[in-house]
């Protein structure tokens, strides 16, 4: 049996809700309720894709990956000073590899969808952004464990606010 086919009998066979409509099955459940790229502003985008590049270079080790995320701040509108982006960014991922007991989740910088890890840095930085300091204070000790959330803090307003 092959793996498609059993993600689609397992997706097919969903039971149905009281009103006889088709429930999703978890994988289904689970991309339908996560927000694509399109769901955010340019700077977040940005910060997405730059946190991407960066996941990708600790993940294996390319160098052009930390040039493509340099040469990507550059390239976009608005920035005044985009190594100063690519470094914040990358003291994020830095801080939250640190401090997190799990590896990070990162989709491909092309992906339309977010993973996990990814909405949830979007999160804090939707937070951070109006500058809610008790919110984003929660929400990193959330994702970094409590106790752990000073340096992942300010990292988060750092980059929210370059």
């Amino acid at each position: 049996m092959t793996r498609s086919f059993t993600k689609r009998a397992i997706c097919d066979s969903a039971p149905a809700s009281d009103a006889g409509e088709p429930l999703l099955c978890p994988l289904q459940a689970a991309l339908a309720t996560r927000p694509d790229i399109d769901s955010y502003d340019d700077f977040s985008r940005l910060a997405l894709a730059l946190l991407r590049f960066i996941g990708a270079a600790y993940a294996t080790g390319a160098s052009d990956c930390w040039e493509a995320a340099y040469r990507f701040a550059e390239e976009a509108p608005g920035i005044a000073d985009s190594p100063l982006l690519v470094a914040r960014a990358a003291a994020l991922v830095r801080i939250l590899r640190k401090e997190r007991p799990c590896e990070l989740c990162f989709m491909p910088p092309s992906c339309r969808r977010l993973s996990k890890d990814e909405a949830e840095l979007m999160r804090l930085l939707a937070v951070a952004r109006p500058k809610q300091p008790g919110e984003l204070e929660s929400l990193v000790g959330q994702v970094v464990g409590s106790g752990k959330e000073d340096a992942a803090t300010r990292a988060v307003n750092a980059l929210a606010l370059c």
